[in-house]
């Protein structure tokens, strides 16, 4: 390979629209990028992924000489990419409260089957974060839980799944984004552990996949003084990168980055800038998801590294051989299309979530809910650029009221005073009011909404529709079920424990 071809390798690049425009052509056959990365908004239907993906695979290898890695966030719950005639499956969080870690690997299958029926060869999952702050503006229920062990559990079945479908999994966010309070995607998060606490605790998943052989590592955008002195986030890390993940920890496969595009990298050193440092730290693909521009510009500046010897030759070679033995393994992963959206994975969503949904109180039966019983809450919002872009149309108070025949109420995300005598006027005591709350414990217009409820008198069902650390705040009188995400699949699944199907699922929120 030439110096380009060889760094075009390290590149995986997104764009806008639903196909390729001239940059991201540009890209492939002038600057031989060899990598692409799938949204939701490249995507409308099922056959028009496999088309795109068909369209990807051919410019690339005529190009390139090689076929891609086409990835994609299908997480399940809330970060699903897949339009909605494939099957996303439930969140981390929910896939745990089932208690049935082979629920993980049926659901890993099952998922990266789909991808490989559509043309996609690698998953950005699973996220192996441990989520021990209630406050993270990003993780939450996309973890497993807030136990190094319990995350370890399901996240091996996870990779298992994948790997046995024949789709590369990545595990993320190394070394550990689940004690953060800021969102990455928007700003510079720090985790200030000792070492000794980051054993204990972030690294365990990460010790665990890498005994089983995961073949991909994604890098965090995150700083750990305790790791790195310079100022420095993972991803742009070589005491992290070389020194713990390949030295101490003995990680021999493919270390991509998350996406440069991110605040963390482009407020506080620069995309392109950033590309670069992050190869020269030991990052082998590094991601730049949406703008082309910004991706043809890293490759220059790559290059003019290789030149003037800043970005050492042996360093890129090294990345180029990593990429190509994940190629060689994984790019050909194929199922049969009748898989995608199947009744089978379908059924296997459902039960799955319907195992999920928790009780968080102790107050006995639910109360009856009928068309005399009302319903509240906010509609789902994008509480961070790593969600799926919420369905308008798909309001929990309107869906809910519409399935009972009874009246609603939708209120703002933080309902304010006059929201709250609002829903008060249009409720009475003794009324059965379901509330369905989103990130209440960071919107707390909504914990006020609720509480003022119980304390009105009203018999309160309380639905966390996404994560679960709202429910210990709302008053003990209220009845508290956990739903983990905003989305038809959770929905379905609170209506029949409404109507009195058990709520089985354990959950364990510390």
């Amino acid at each position: 390979m030439t110096v380009r071809e060889k760094l075009g390798q390290l590149l995986m690049f997104g764009f806008p629209g639903t196909q390729l425009g001239q940059e991201a052509l540009r890209l492939i056959e002038e600057y031989k990028a060899g990598n692409v990365v799938l949204f939701a908004h490249n995507l409308t239907d099922a056959a028009q992924m496999r088309s795109l993906c068909e369209d990807v695979r051919r410019r690339i290898e005529a190009a390139c000489g090689a076929a891609p890695i086409i990835s994609i966030d299908q997480e399940g719950g809330v970060v699903a990419r897949l339009p909605q005639d494939a099957v996303s499956f439930p969140s981390a969080m929910a896939v745990a409260a089932t208690g049935d870690v082979h629920n993980a690997y049926e659901a890993a299958f099952d998922t990266a089957r789909e991808l490989a029926a559509l043309g996609v060869n690698c998953n950005l999952a699973p996220v192996v974060d441990v989520n021990t702050n209630a406050a993270n503006p990003v993780i939450g229920v996309r973890a497993y839980g807030s136990r190094p062990q319990r995350v370890s559990d399901f996240a091996r079945e996870v990779i298992r799944g994948h790997v046995q479908a024949g789709v590369m999994p990545v595990a993320k966010h190394f070394p550990g984004h689940g004690d953060t309070d800021v969102d990455s995607h928007l700003g510079l998060p720090l985790v200030k552990k000792s070492m000794e606490e980051l054993k204990a605790c972030e690294l365990v998943p990460y010790r665990d996949a890498i005994a089983q052989d995961v073949p991909a590592i994604m890098a965090a955008h995150i700083l750990f003084p305790a790791l790195e002195k310079e100022n420095l986030p993972a991803s742009m890390s070589r005491a992290i990168l070389q020194g713990l993940l390949r030295g101490e920890m003995g990680f021999a496969g493919l270390v991509v980055s998350d996406c440069l595009e991110m605040g963390a990298i482009q407020d506080h050193y620069g995309t392109p800038e950033g590309f670069v440092a992050a190869l020269k730290a030991g990052v082998d693909l590094a991601c730049i998801s949406h703008t082309p521009s910004l991706a043809l510009r890293a490759l220059d500046l790559a290059y003019e590294a290789v030149q003037d010897g800043s970005l050492p030759m042996e360093r890129v070679d090294e990345a180029v051989e990593r990429v190509m033995r994940a190629k060689r393994r994984f790019v050909c992963a194929q199922a049969p299309w009748q898989e995608v959206g199947s009744a089978a994975h379908r059924d296997a969503a459902r039960r799955m979530m319907a195992a999920a949904i928790t009780r968080m109180d102790e107050n006995g039966p639910l109360p009856a809910v009928d068309e005399r019983a009302f319903f509240t809450g906010c509609p789902a919002y994008r509480a961070t650029f790593a969600s799926s872009a919420p369905d308008d149309g798909n309001t929990f108070a309107q869906v809910m009221a519409e399935r009972f025949h009874a009246p609603f109420c939708v209120t703002p995300v933080q309902p304010g005073p006059q929201d709250i005598a609002a829903v008060l006027a249009a409720t009475k005591e003794g009324q059965t009011v379901v509330a369905g709350t989103y990130n209440a414990h960071l919107n707390t217009g909504q914990l006020a909404l609720v509480n003022a409820l119980c304390e009105g008198g009203r018999r309160v069902i309380a639905v966390a529709l996404r994560n679960p650390y709202d429910l210990p705040q709302l008053s003990p009188r209220a009845w508290k079920l956990a739903a983990f995400e905003y989305t038809p699949l959770s929905f379905d699944a609170v209506e029949q424990v409404l109507r009195g199907a058990p709520a089985p699922g354990r959950l364990q929120l510390t």
